[in-house]
C-alpha cells in the first residue's frame, strides 16, 4: 500500500496537484483514490464532478481508466463515532462524583475531527481496493497538528484511563459502588477501541510506503515555511519525499519589451528561491509552470500530470537515513556514545533540548516531541550536543552511580 499526503501553504494549489497526480497513477494503470480531509473541500471542484464521503468513481476521458475520489465529512463522524463514547464518559465521570460542567470539559477531545478523518483515510486504505490513496490535506499548520495526533492522544487517553482495565475498574466499583461496572465495562471497551484506532494510525503514518509531499509556490515567505514544516515533520518522524513548486513564471525567452522583461525578472526572483530550497534540502524538487487555462477536470489534470512528472514515477519511494541511530561504546566509564537524530533545520531554528528520565525532550520552534532513549543510553548522562546540516548529535557517558548497578 502506498499512501502520499498532499500539503503545503493555504492557496499554493495542492488539491490541484493531488488530484493531477491521482490522475496520473490512474492513467498508468494503477488502483488509486484520492481523498480529501481539508475541511474547506476542492477536490470536486478540481475534479469537475461532485463527490460526497463514499469514494465515487471518476472515468478519465478517452479511456477504460478510472480514480476514485472522496471528501471526507468530519462533522458527519463526530456525530455518529464520537457522540455515543463521550456520553459513556461523562455518565461514568458523572458517576463517579465529578462535576457535571468538569465531565463535560473533561469528555472534550482536542482535535478530534482532524482524528477521526485520519482514521476513515485507514478505513479506507485497509479495504484492500486500492494500491494508492493519495489524501488532499489542509494547510500545513492543521496537517502538522492532524499527524502528530494519533502520537498526542494516544498519550493523553493513557494518563487519562490507563490500559490497567480492572484496576480501574475496582476503583471505579469503589467509589460509585457495583451498579456503576456495567456502565463502566461499555466505556472500556469504548476506549479500547479507540486505543486500537489510534496505534493503526500511528502504524500507518510510520510505514515506509507513507510519505508526505510538500507544495509550495516559489516565493521566501512559502519557502521559508517549507523548511520549518520540513523541520516540524522531521521532529515526528514523517516521511517527506519530495516538494512540488506551483505556478512558476514561464520563461519568455528572447522575447522583448515590458511584458517580457517583467517575466524574467520574475522568473529570477523565483529560481533564487528554489536554489535556496535546493541547497537547503537534498529532496527531489519538482517544477510546475504558472498555465494561462486553470486545471479542472480530468483531461486538464492528465496534462498537468504529464508536465509534473513526465518520465518520473510518481509513487517512488526514496530511501532514507535512519530517524535515529546511536554510535561509539565501550565497556568502562570512559566509553563515550553519540545519538544521531536526523533532523533538518532551517537557520532561525529555536531549538532546546532537555532529558526527562528515560526520554530526550527536543522542542523546535516550539514543537516538542519526546524522544524515548535506547536502552544504553539510559544508564548515562548528556555531555555535549551539537546541530548541525546532517541533523542533531547528542553525545553521552556512562553515569558512575547507575552503570556500576
Amino acid at each position: 500500500m502506498r499512501i502520499l499526503l498532499f500539503t503545503g501553504k493555504g492557496g499554493v494549489g495542492k488539491t490541484t496537484l493531488a488530484a493531477a497526480t491521482a490522475a496520473r497513477v490512474a492513467g498508468a494503470g494503477g488502483k488509486v483514490l484520492v481523498v480529501s480531509t481539508d475541511p474547506a473541500h476542492s477536490l470536486a471542484d478540481a475534479l469537475g464532478v461532485e463527490l460526497g464521503a463514499e469514494p465515487a468513481e471518476v472515468r478519465l476521458d478517452g479511456s477504460r481508466a478510472v480514480l476514485h475520489a472522496a471528501e471526507v465529512q468530519t462533522r458527519a463522524l463526530v456525530d455518529g463515532t464520537w457522540r455515543e463514547l463521550r456520553e459513556h464518559l461523562r455518565t461514568m465521570l458523572q458517576g463517579a462524583g465529578v462535576d457535571e460542567v468538569d465531565a463535560e470539559e473533561l469528555t472534550v477531545l482536542p482535535g478530534v475531527e482532524d482524528l477521526l478523518a485520519l482514521t476513515e483515510v485507514h478505513r479506507l486504505a485497509a479495504s484492500g481496493l486500492w494500491d494508492t490513496v493519495l489524501v488532499d490535506c489542509g494547510p500545513t499548520a492543521e496537517t502538522l497538528r492532524l499527524l502528530a495526533l494519533p502520537e498526542s492522544l494516544a498519550g493523553y487517553l493513557e494518563r487519562l484511563f490507563p490500559a490497567h482495565r480492572r484496576a480501574v475498574r475496582g476503583l471505579l466499583a469503589g467509589i460509585a459502588g457495583s451498579d456503576q461496572v456495567q456502565r463502566w465495562d461499555s466505556v472500556a471497551d469504548g476506549l479500547g477501541r479507540l486505543a486500537e484506532r489510534l496505534a493503526a494510525l500511528k502504524d500507518l503514518l510510520a510505514d515506509p510506503g507513507t510519505s508526505v509531499r510538500l507544495v509550495l509556490t516559489p516565493e521566501s515567505v512559502v519557502a521559508a515555511e517549507t523548511r520549518r514544516t520540513l523541520t516540524a515533520l522531521a521532529l515526528q518522524q514523517i516521511r517527506v519525499d519530495g516538494l512540488i513548486a506551483n505556478r512558476v513564471v514561464p520563461s519568455p525567452g528572447s522575447a522583448r519589451g515590458a511584458a517580457a522583461q517583467w517575466l524574467r525578472t520574475r522568473r529570477r526572483e523565483q529560481e533564487d528561491v528554489l536554489d535556496a530550497l535546493r541547497a537547503a534540502t537534498d529532496l527531489p524538487l519538482h517544477v510546475v509552470e504558472h498555465r494561462a487555462a486553470e486545471p479542472v477536470g480530468v483531461e486538464a489534470l492528465l496534462e498537468l500530470g504529464a508536465e509534473l512528472y513526465a518520465e518520473a514515477d510518481p509513487l517512488e519511494v526514496r530511501a532514507s537515513a535512519p530517524a535515529m541511530r546511536v554510535t561509539g561504546g565501550g565497556r568502562t566509564l570512559e566509553a563515550e556514545y553519540a545519538l544521531q537524530i536526523a533532523l533538518p533545520l532551517h537557520p532561525a531554528a529555536e531549538l532546546d533540548l532537555a532529558r526527562v528520565g528515560d526520554e530526550l525532550a527536543i522542542t523546535v520552534d516550539g514543537r516538542r516531541r519526546l524522544v524515548a532513549l535506547p536502552a544504553v543510553l539510559r544508564r548515562c548522562t548528556v555531555t555535549s550536543a551539537i546541530a548541525g546540516d546532517d541533523g542533531l548529535t547528542v553525545r553521552f557517558q556512562p553515569d558512575p552511580e547507575q552503570w556500576m548497578r
